[in-house]
């Protein structure tokens, strides 16, 4: 049987079963979620048998959260959906094999979806459904993608109310100093550290590791790896659910890439690798290769170093994302690789036949998940298409030290315009995407250029 078809099969008999069991359930609502641009979850409770009719046909949601940012302001440049439209409802689709229960919510049952158009095709400004597509290609290729994601956050002893008092000025860290990987400082915070391995375990987005990172109250999470769209949703599912738990034991959790300027960023970095079809073959692996890179890997890599300052906004997508590419403070600012050198936006990692891979990090803890593992998939994947060559050798050192590779985009604004001009983005994600999300990082870069900061008040309010 060819292994498609049979994979297809298995999906379906899946899908009866979970009906069924939300069927007999006793919960009598169901909780269902889609993402944004920005990757943030936006979801509502449907009432049982609604969901069980919406499982079967889709159900309809409001196209608002594509014509919006990520405080509810509607944008006034975009061309899927506006004013203009009427801001109609879309399509979604849930997707059964995203079945989770929530712990922290008396166990409800839980289920992202996709949007759809009219035609019941994949929505073009979808990202969930962005990464679909190139999963796809990479399938009709004959590869998989595994991947893990990592995110460095800080926690803090607020609440959205004492956050909002103080105007999101001097929040208090949940501890002082710097102290990674502190035993010490996991003790003192037990409850929360205990919950979040326990509680996001149980939700189906298992760590591999937590501890401390350098920084007042900054911890850095692991999430094990999976197939490439699995791990996508566990990271979008992680940053929410560590939200939902700081909550409830008081406390607010920012991914915010760069809060303090005098602190290190918060990083989401993303391990890939890349499987024959049926998943049981790591291709980038050569035993005979002193860095255990095969020459399909070399080129993997060759494609997306060609394309990172290109595409840039898909690994740092907000006007404080670049905030946190600064010399110096863990953050590559410069398209490069080496051999396990964390300098590098792209770190190899020469292991054995099922752990060798390579690390991108350059994202910070802001990205949206599915377009930075569509990004980083999609880029390396042209470069075997285009039987690319690895011609610059490792960084040795500090790849800050550098000086033949050019400095990447240093603002939003410059990244944006990149990605617009960029041939590269267009072949690999198609014009209706990158046209839609270049508007929405411009509209991004103008809330920002109008704005009144708290350095220029600082800065100028009595002395100028």
């Amino acid at each position: 049987m060819d292994p498609f078809l049979g994979e297809v099969r298995l999906r379906e008999a899946r899908t009866r079963s979970i009906l069924k069991d939300i069927a007999r359930s006793s919960h009598e609502k169901i909780k269902v979620a889609v993402t944004d641009i920005d990757g943030i979850l936006r979801g509502k409770y449907l009432q049982k048998d609604k969901f069980l009719s919406a499982a079967e046909t889709g159900f309809g949601f409001c196209n608002v959260v594509f014509g919006w940012d990520s405080g509810d302001v509607c944008y006034d440049n975009s061309q899927y959906t506006g004013w203009h439209t009427g801001y109609p409802d879309a399509k979604v689709k849930i997707d059964l094999d995203t079945h989770r229960a929530v712990p922290w919510d008396a166990g409800i049952p839980f289920f992202l979806g996709d949007f759809v158009d009219d035609q019941e095709r994949p929505l073009q400004v979808c990202p969930r459904q962005l990464l679909k597509k190139i999963l796809e290609r990479a399938r009709k290729a004959g590869y998989s993608a595994k991947c893990g994601l990592e995110f460095e956050w800080f926690n803090f002893k607020e609440t959205p109310q004492t956050l909002a008092a103080k105007g999101w000025v001097d929040p208090q860290p949940l501890t002082p100093g710097m102290f990674g990987y502190s035993v010490l400082r996991s003790s003192l915070n037990q409850p929360y550290f205990a919950a979040l391995m326990d509680q996001l375990r149980a939700f189906g987005v298992p760590l591999e590791g937590l501890h401390t990172e350098t920084g007042p109250g900054v911890y850095e999470a692991a999430i094990a790896y999976s197939d490439a769209l699995e791990s996508a949703d566990r990271a979008v599912l992680f940053k929410t659910a560590v939200k939902e738990i700081a909550y409830r034991h008081g406390l607010v959790a920012s991914f915010m890439a760069k809060w303090n300027a005098a602190l290190p960023g918060s990083g989401g970095h993303l391990h890939l690798s890349l499987w024959d079809a049926t998943g049981a073959k790591n291709v980038f692996y050569e035993a005979g290769d002193a860095s255990k890179m095969s020459p399909l890997f070399k080129s993997f890599l060759a494609g997306q170093l060609r394309a990172l300052p290109e595409i840039l906004p898909f690994f740092a997508p907000t006007v404080n994302s670049y905030k946190r590419l600064v010399d110096g403070y863990w953050s590559p600012t410069k398209s490069t690789w080496g051999i396990d050198n964390r300098t590098t936006a792209f770190r190899v990692i020469p292991g054995g036949a099922k752990s060798t891979r390579v690390e991108v990090r350059i994202g910070g803890a802001d990205l949206n998940p599915y377009l930075a593992v569509a990004a980083a998939l999609a880029s390396g994947l042209q470069g075997i298409e285009s039987k690319m060559t690895l011609d610059d050798p490792p960084i040795q050192g500090s790849a800050y030290q550098e000086t033949a590779v050019p400095r990447l985009p240093r603002t939003l604004a410059e990244a944006t315009e990149r990605l617009e001009a960029s041939k590269i983005a267009r072949d690999l994600f198609g014009d209706a995407f990158v046209d839609h999300f270049v508007r929405t990082r411009r509209w991004e870069w103008a809330q920002f250029r109008d704005a009144v900061t708290n350095w220029e008040l600082q800065r100028y309010f009595e002395i100028i």
